[in-house]
């Protein structure tokens, strides 16, 4: 064997070497991966708020009597749950107890001397009567009928102005049992205190004449609640009152609430000129029997499409927009895939992939690529 042939001989043992070393010694470790398996399932078209949307009362009353007095009551305290008719604030009644008490005292003496004049116009009726039936036969003269008729006239006009005292007496007592109703405050529907600013004992300043007095009581009604959530300008338009949404609250973060679009903004907001949303009202179809306050922080998911039984992936598999990288023997093989609805967790796929098959789920490292080994992580 001459001296080149020796060398070639040598060079392909190295080379052989090398690459079965490549293929057993020095091959790199299957990377692992977390996969989702291609199934059937719904798929959602939906739109979120862009920012935190809260939870508001449709009923808020901010309450102050319209009458100024010293404060004697408040049975309730703040955030308390009151229903509708409670008494919330009561102030000092002496005067306007004392004025409907002198209108009832008034009111029976005019009842009385109305029935004395309706006794003095009977009698001056028949003195009439009798008189002129006199006057017929010549016995009594024309200035007793005279006489006679001027005193039943008198009699009438003294039971008319007993009978307008009367009047104005029980409106004297209407006035002043609406001053006695004016010392009082009640709830105008259910509700809960959000506010109490007075106290037992301090005196409400009346103001003057079309001044209202300020508010010292805040109610907010919890029976009829709803989501205002501001959402993107560019799917305003896609929006209808009528559709379904999913509203989740902070204070029951793992819980989901059935809601209903209910009104939509009639005008784009621009106060952040970078991100101008337009609001859409939410109301809770069903909040389970549970206490959501006003005020709470709220997400609003609006579904503007729903399809069942479609083959589907996690959205977080789609690498932009119709990537994915399938797990084929041990290794990844990129395809692309035709989509149709989407949301934040599942992406509909028409064509590219069949059910069973698995996708990567994450690719938070560069070394998951296409052609990669890897080995598929457990518990999935």
């Amino acid at each position: 064997m001459n001296r080149w042939a020796k060398f070639l001989l040598i060079a392909g043992g190295l080379t052989a070497l090398v690459a079965v070393l490549r293929l057993t010694v020095f091959v790199p470790e299957p990377i692992s991966v977390r996969t989702a398996a291609v199934e059937r399932g719904r798929v959602e078209d939906t739109v979120t708020n862009t920012r935190a949307g809260t939870v508001k009362a449709r009923e808020r009353a901010r309450l102050s009597p319209q009458i100024g007095g010293l404060v004697t009551a408040l049975p309730c305290r703040k955030g308390d749950a009151v229903r509708k008719g409670t008494l919330l604030l009561k102030m000092d009644d002496s005067v306007p107890r004392a004025q409907a008490e002198l209108a009832r005292r008034t009111i029976d003496t005019a009842r009385a001397q109305r029935e004395e004049a309706a006794t003095v116009l009977d009698l001056a009726s028949r003195e009439w009567a009798r008189i002129a039936e006199l006057q017929e036969t010549g016995v009594a003269s024309e200035g007793m009928a005279d006489q006679a008729r001027n005193a039943k006239e008198r009699a009438e006009a003294a039971l008319r102005t007993a009978e307008a005292a009367l009047e104005q007496s029980k409106a004297s007592l209407s006035v002043a049992l609406s001053q006695l109703d004016l010392t009082v405050l009640t709830a105008p529907f259910d509700g809960v205190l959000a506010d109490l600013s007075t106290h037992v004992g301090e005196y409400i300043t009346p103001a003057p004449p079309g001044v209202p007095i300020p508010p010292v009581i805040d109610l907010i009604g919890v029976s009829d609640l709803y989501v205002s959530a501001p959402i993107d300008e560019m799917d305003s338009s896609r929006i209808r009152p009528g559709q379904e949404a999913r509203v989740t609250v902070d204070a029951w973060p793992d819980r989901a609430f059935d809601g209903t679009v209910h009104k939509i903004g009639a005008f784009v907001e621009d106060i952040l000129e970078q991100n101008r949303t337009v609001e859409v009202e939410v109301v809770f179809d069903n909040p389970g029997g549970l206490r959501i306050l006003p005020g709470t922080s709220a997400d609003a998911e609006i579904i503007l499409d729903r399809r069942d039984g479609v083959l589907r992936v996690p959205t977080s598999a789609v690498s932009g927009g119709t990537g994915v990288l399938v797990v084929e023997e041990g290794r990844l093989v990129e395809r692309t895939i035709e989509t149709g609805l989407k949301s934040w967790a599942f992406v509909e796929v028409v064509m590219g992939l069949s059910e069973g098959e698995r996708v990567v789920v994450s690719r938070d490292k560069p070394e998951i690529k296409a052609g990669a080994r890897v080995k598929v992580e457990k518990n999935e």
